[in-house]
């Protein structure tokens, strides 16, 4: 990709109406635009870091046994009022419109009570369970406040996984793998070291507890109880000396933080599988309802919370797993023709190797391209001029740390390899 063929354009100040730092910076940088409170489209470049995302929590869901599928955001009235979840004094949040013909329709927040319904002309035998299926979906809340860039929105994606089972026991152990498969995640997205798993309140789906992945941010919306020891934490929303109590936990063994829900997990038992008749017959032949859980990660709140946590006062820090490009190419020839011929041979071996690489290739300032190059936060700046052209050698930049290698151009492609 070249830098001059964007449309998009950075933005040396924050937008006046922005109070979060990552709207802020992903605006700034060209990888968001704002349309209204609590929504945002999604530019080239951070449509490159959605797919990334999307990509990593598609290939653990997969390691567990999810399958993929596509559900429609259109809800039926009728399924939601079966649950008691229809009525706006229960959800406060709903989306509803109307048809031509007045039949009311709701826009999806969520959608267990939607696949419930649709497993029922697919689950009828035990020999059909266990299964589990998911979604990247988009959601439509109706947030009273939407302040929080892409932390809150009003219209969002969210990965939401089902699971399907003949009993608890089956649950309990689907459960535990999808615990590994979020903690997989959050590692592969660098932020493992900061993500808790939190006991949070049941809801009301008739357990008393579920549980939540929460980041250690000061930009969270919650706050957390940690145990460091068992990597465990408790929300304030259910701390309480039962709770602690029951986790066999003690007050001066933790400590408070502030922190943003990244993920949440939920067994939902027979809550939805009853109203809405999803049954299977058991090996007797008898009718028993399936017992379902419940996984949910926001996509677009896990870029804002990597934003949050990684970003310096230049701008934002990708890890290399969530960034647009591997290699930011920052040509310097303004002009001179041999500097250009350089960094376009540089630009066509990288490539080919595979590597992938925005070349700022604008007839701007130096000053205007560093600035642009730390606030779009690509993890390696490549620096091509005439000084790297008379040693040989380019100026290599990692973004995070501010380390700089002078390499030639075999070790740096051993470099990105290893890497």
């Amino acid at each position: 990709m070249r830098q001059s063929q964007l449309f998009t354009k950075t933005r040396r100040e924050a937008p006046s109406d922005e109070v979060s730092k990552n709207a802020q910076l992903l605006v700034r940088g060209g990888y968001i635009h704002k349309e209204m409170a609590g929504v945002y489209s999604y530019l080239p470049l951070g449509l490159r870091v959605f797919k990334k995302v999307e990509q990593i929590v598609r290939e653990e869901m997969n390691k567990i046994g999810g399958q993929e599928m596509v559900m429609t955001a259109l809800q039926d009235k009728e399924v939601w009022e079966k649950t008691g979840r229809w009525d706006d004094a229960v959800v406060d949040n709903w989306f509803k419109t109307k048809l031509k013909n007045d039949t009311e329709l709701g826009l999806a927040y969520t959608h267990e009570p939607a696949i419930t319904q649709l497993m029922k002309g697919y689950v009828s035998s035990y020999r059909d369970l266990p299964t589990a299926a998911y979604q990247f979906q988009l959601k439509f809340r109706n947030e009273l406040r939407a302040k929080s860039g892409i932390f809150r929105l009003r219209q969002f994606t969210m990965k939401d996984l089902y699971s399907f089972s003949k009993n608890q026991k089956e649950l309990d152990t689907f459960y535990e793998a999808a615990i590994e498969a979020y903690r997989a995640v959050f590692n592969r997205v660098g932020l493992g070291d900061k993500t808790y798993l939190t006991l949070a309140s049941g809801g009301s789906f008739g357990t008393k507890f579920s549980h939540e992945f929460q980041t250690l941010t000061s930009a969270g919306e919650d706050t957390i109880y940690i145990h460091e020891g068992r990597k465990l934490a408790v929300n304030k929303e259910v701390y309480s000396d039962e709770t602690l109590s029951e986790l066999g936990l003690r007050k001066e063994d933790l400590r408070e933080e502030k922190a943003v829900e990244v993920g949440n997990i939920y067994k939902l038992g027979t809550f939805y599988s009853e109203p809405l008749g999803l049954t299977f017959k058991d090996e007797a032949g008898a009718n028993q309802p399936v017992i379902m859980g419940s996984y949910g990660i926001g996509i677009d709140r896990l870029i804002g919370t990597a934003v949050e946590v990684f970003a310096d006062d230049k701008g934002i820090v990708w890890p290399e797993a969530l960034a647009p490009f591997r290699v930011h190419l920052v040509d310097l020839s303004a002009g001179n023709e041999e500097v250009q011929k350089d960094a376009q041979e540089l630009y066509r071996e990288l490539t080919e190797a595979g590597v992938e690489v925005l070349w700022d290739d604008r007839d701007v300032r130096a000053g205007e391209k560093f600035a642009d190059s730390d606030l779009l936060g690509i993890p390696l700046r490549v620096i091509v001029s005439q000084k790297s052209l008379e040693a040989g050698r380019y100026e290599c930049v990692e973004r995070a740390s501010g380390t700089a290698a002078h390499k030639t151009l075999s070790e740096l492609l051993s470099h990105l390899r290893a890497d």
